[in-house]
């Protein structure tokens, strides 16, 4: 055949055309691709992993802060209540003092 009548833009088997490097077959392209999408899947699964774990980290953290409020608000009545009590027998006292005086 006249390589004129052949076109322009085809290269010959295995070679880019404009006549660079060769072009990997289809094959080992879509395999390539196949495992950067697979490790791309893994960091996504490993960042989520780790964001679980900070989660359940936090659940726990937040039960024990929950834990302690409930204490410090038991504490506190405690105290409110103990308080009146002496305040009461303390003014019953200095009414007792003032009806002697």
């Amino acid at each position: 055949t006249d390589p004129a009548q052949q076109p322009a833009s085809a290269a010959p088997e295995g070679e880019a055309p404009g006549g660079g490097p060769p072009e990997p077959p289809p094959n080992l392209t879509s395999n390539r691709r196949l495992q950067q999408t697979e490790a791309q899947v893994q960091e996504v699964v490993d960042l989520m992993r780790v964001n679980v774990d900070k989660v359940l980290e936090r659940d726990e953290k937040l039960s024990e802060l929950d834990d302690r409020a409930d204490a410090l608000q038991a504490g506190a009545s405690q105290f409110e209540s103990s308080a009146a009590k002496l305040k009461r027998k303390y003014w019953w006292k200095n009414c007792k003092v003032s009806s002697l005086v």
